[in-house]
C-alpha cells in the first residue's frame, strides 16, 4: 500500500473512531440527563432497602452478564466507600448449567431468586434487547417474593418496558449494542452514587 492510500486509510479510521466517540458521549450524557429523576426514584427505594437489611442481586446473559457482575462488585466492592451485599446471579457457571441443564435455561434466574431473595432484597436485571426470556421469569419471581425489580434494556425498551413485573425500567433508546451496554454502565454507576446519596450505611 502507498503511503497516499495508508494515509488516507488512517484518516477515515481516526474519523470513524471520533464519530462513534462522539455519538458515545452523546447517548450517555442524554440517557443521563433522561433518566435522571428516575434514577433518584430508584436510588431512594434501594436506599431505604439497603438500609433495612436488604440485599442486591443482579443478572444478564452475554455481555449484559458481565455488566451485571460489574454492578454487583461496584455495590459490594465499591472503590472508595461503604460496600453492600450484591451478587450477581449470572456468575457461578456451576448452578447456571445445572440449573439449565436440569429445569431449563428460562428458569436459571427465577430459580436463584426463590432460593435466596427475599422480601426486602432488590432484583436487577440488564438486557440490550428487552426481550429476554429468563430475565423476565427471574423479575416475575422477584415481585412474587416481595424484591424491587429493576430492569435496563436497549432499543424501545422491549417486554422489561412493558411487563408489570417491573418496577423500574430504563430505556436506552439507541439501536446499537455497543452504546446500549456503554451507557448501562454510565447509568448503573449513576444508580450506586444516587444510592449513597440518600442513604446512610454504616461501615
Amino acid at each position: 500500500m502507498s503511503g497516499g492510500k495508508a494515509g488516507r486509510l488512517l484518516g477515515e479510521l481516526a474519523a470513524c473512531a471520533r464519530a462513534r466517540a462522539a455519538e458515545s458521549a452523546g447517548l450517555r450524557s442524554e440517557t443521563l440527563a433522561a433518566n435522571a429523576e428516575r434514577v433518584a426514584e430508584a436510588a431512594r427505594e434501594l436506599a431505604r432497602r439497603f438500609t433495612a437489611g436488604g440485599r442486591l442481586f443482579t443478572f444478564g446473559n452475554g455481555g449484559s452478564a458481565a455488566d451485571a457482575a460489574t454492578l454487583a462488585a461496584l455495590f459490594a466492592r465499591p472503590p472508595d466507600g461503604i460496600g453492600l451485599p450484591a451478587w450477581s446471579l449470572s456468575a457461578d457457571e456451576t448452578i447456571l448449567t445445572a440449573l439449565g441443564n436440569d429445569i431449563g435455561f428460562e428458569s436459571v434466574f427465577a430459580r436463584q431468586l426463590a432460593a435466596r431473595g427475599q422480601a426486602g432484597d432488590i432484583a436487577v436485571a440488564m438486557s440490550t434487547s428487552g426481550n429476554s426470556a429468563d430475565l423476565l421469569t427471574g423479575l416475575r419471581e422477584a415481585r412474587r417474593c416481595g424484591m424491587y425489580t429493576v430492569g435496563f434494556a436497549g432499543y424501545e425498551g422491549g417486554a422489561l418496558a412493558r411487563d408489570t413485573a417491573v418496577d423500574r425500567c430504563f430505556v436506552i433508546r439507541s439501536g446499537s449494542v455497543h452504546r446500549i451496554q456503554e451507557a448501562q454502565a454510565l447509568l448503573g454507576y449513576a444508580l450506586w452514587l444516587s444510592v449513597h446519596q440518600h442513604g446512610s450505611f454504616a461501615g
